[in-house]
């Protein structure tokens, strides 16, 4: 396990997951709240929607709720010196392959150990060994090991080594927020906007390019490579310059003068397939496109009006805006986010572009945990529901739902699950007496929901009696992600006809970089939620932006309702909203598309 001065989030959540493994490891009983703590400190800096660094430079780490000062001490000890003498103890004698093996879907810390110490799995090819040793039949030996699982496994590890390594959104985002207030500190900065996929909110991304209109472009490429994070400048031109900072990221600014700045930045905005289209649609109207403006070509005749926008000694129409250049060809301006080629230009064209769903339309928060002790499997809220009834006002919402994931199934029987449902019940009861009358909070009601886990065979993971205590339950996939097309989507459908589960949570189950969506039959998925009126959520967490934006293209074009959720674990992380509504604007979504961006009364009606 690699400790480096600049860890970032998911590096950290994979290093406190691997002292969790080691414990488990060396004695599971003895240790067994030290791996229930480093668990929960994962689970933590995993919902985070700021760096752990950026919390701890502020000494705000330890009041993250899951990471006690024991353990951002310990972190701190890295960020500080790029070592911890404490996790350098825990981590002694466990080979660095078996954290590796621990990322194949499959493969717990027991197994791993014994994988290691069994067989040569090397740790400069883990994953090579681990192959080898599959196609051997060597791995028959393992109890549990059959040529289903080994062959799932193998599939697992070719996802695991063929991840590209991509920032997520919000990251991305934070360090382009952060070189944009460098940038606009110089004198000659009129406007800094990022480009690329950090201004289209795709949900990862690569390197962060950067735009800048400025009135004396040399002075301010020289202002940008002096950032003071920079850790190497690579060059220095007339109109860009690129430097790499900490995390071995590459930043790239482009400059141009302000009456041309347009042009610039829907060139470099656009996918590469808008572009294209947006070229050929130039084309025909005898244009030339470029990140310069547009040249006119043999046959072009422009409008009186449009003479303002024309460089007689470019001989180039350049534009201060992106609005007007998309207006100078007869198109509707076109939203950041919808620059995919996917539709877009003939709607611009044809004035049908949707009117986008935008963050003031939220009135509710749909999927949210509290710390209510109800006996999970999975991982418990961190927050009070009066802390998070708090934010909602804050953030103007009219109403919430408290989404607890169900006890675990294992460890109670249907009668103590029902007596922990009625207990919930009584306390979101004594919250909607409270708030009844109430001129201090701005929400008016809380919905007594739950996050229910779909059973692999289909069904729901607790009983009938158990789902009436409910408002209405989101339904999700939290294990055998591996089943096939058919059987997953028989799973779904299943569990989907409780006429309590009203929510298909976070529908393709995917973690950026870490684990791809289940195999759906979507058509299937979506003819039964149209005749069923059953809703999709687009769950805004940033690990998975779940519904992806194209299957919510899709489900808009079969008129199925869709909910945004943060899934928050934690207060926080309810102000994630934000990436939620990226992804359904990305999606095409309108707010009459999304059921929380209706009133109350309107909510209750639905239900």
């Amino acid at each position: 396990m690699k400790i480096v001065k600049n860890m970032t989030n998911i590096e950290i959540v994979d290093l406190l997951r691997a002292v969790a493994a080691s414990y488990k490891i060396k004695d599971q009983t003895k240790n067994r709240f030290r791996i229930i703590a480093y668990e929960r400190a994962a689970d933590a800096i995993e919902h985070l929607s700021s760096e752990a660094k950026d919390l701890w430079d502020d000494n705000k780490l330890s009041e993250v709720g899951g990471i006690g000062e024991s353990i951002a001490g310990h972190l701190g000890d890295i960020f500080e010196t790029g070592k911890s003498s404490h996790f350098a103890t825990v981590l002694e004698g466990i080979p660095p392959s078996i954290f590796e093996l621990l990322k194949i879907s499959g493969i717990g810390p027991k197994t791993a150990f014994k994988l290691v110490n069994q067989f040569e799995i090397s740790d400069e090819h883990p994953y090579e060994d681990f192959v080898k040793l599959a196609k051997e039949g060597k791995l028959n030996q393992i109890p549990g090991f059959g040529k289903k699982s080994i062959d799932s496994l193998i599939k697992s590890v070719t996802e695991v080594e063929g991840r590209e390594v991509r920032l997520l959104l919000p990251y991305a985002q934070e360090i382009a927020e952060e070189i944009i207030n460098w940038i606009q500190k110089d004198k000659w900065v009129q406007r800094a906007d990022a480009l690329g996929s950090v201004r289209r909110k795709v949900s990862t991304v690569g390197d962060i390019d950067i735009a800048a209109s400025s009135d004396n472009p040399q002075k301010t490429l020289e202002h940008f490579t002096k950032y003071p994070k920079v850790s190497r400048v690579l060059e220095k031109g007339d109109r860009s310059a690129s430097i790499i900072i900490p995390g071995q990221r590459q930043v790239d600014l482009m400059v141009e003068n302000p009456d041309a700045y347009g042009a610039l930045l829907q060139h470099f905005t656009g996918s590469k397939h808008h572009n294209i289209a947006l070229r050929k649609y130039a084309q025909k109207r005898n244009l030339s496109l470029s990140d310069y403006g547009f040249k006119p070509l043999a046959g072009f005749k422009t409008l009186k009006e449009n003479a303002r926008f024309f460089n007689k000694t470019l001989g180039t129409y350049q534009f201060a805006n992106e609005d007007d250049l998309y207006r100078f060809i007869g198109l509707e301006p076109i939203p950041p986010e919808l620059r995919e080629d996917r539709g877009e230009i003939q709607m611009a064209e044809d004035k049908s572009l949707p009117c986008l769903v935008v963050l003031d339309d939220i009135k509710a928060d749909l999927h949210m945990h509290s710390n209510f002790n109800i006996e999970t499997s999975h991982d418990l809220g961190l927050s009070t529901m009066e802390d998070m009834l708090e934010i909602a006002d804050s953030l103007n919402y009219e109403y919430l739902a408290f989404t607890e994931h169900n006890p675990s199934k294992s460890k109670h029987d249907t009668n103590s699950i029902y007596s922990l449902l009625k207990e919930k019940k009584r306390i979101v009861e004594e919250i909607n007496y409270s708030l009844k009358n109430s001129t201090k909070h701005r929400v008016k009601k809380v919905f007594n929901s739950l996050e229910v886990d779909m059973l692999p065979e289909g069904g729901l993971s607790i009983d009938d009696k158990a789902m009436d205590v409910l408002d209405f339950a989101l339904c999700s996939i939290h294990s055998s992600f591996n089943l096939d097309r058919k059987r997953m989507t028989r799973r779904v459908i299943n569990s989907l006809m409780h006429p309590k589960a009203k929510i298909f949570a976070h529908p393709t189950g995917r973690k950026l970089n870490e684990r791809e969506g289940v195999e759906l039959d979507w058509e299937e998925i979506f003819a039964f939620c149209k005749t069923n009126n059953k809703w999709l959520e687009i769950n805004a967490s940033p690990s998975r932006l779940d519904l992806p934006d194209m299957l919510v293209q899709e489900a808009l074009k079969h008129k199925i309702k869709l909910t945004i959720g943060t899934d928050s674990h934690h207060k926080d992380s309810m102000l994630t909203m934000k990436y939620g509504v990226y992804v359904a604007r990305r999606g095409h979504a309108q707010s009459k598309d999304i059921v929380n961006t209706y009133s109350l009364s309107d909510f209750e009606s639905m239900l």
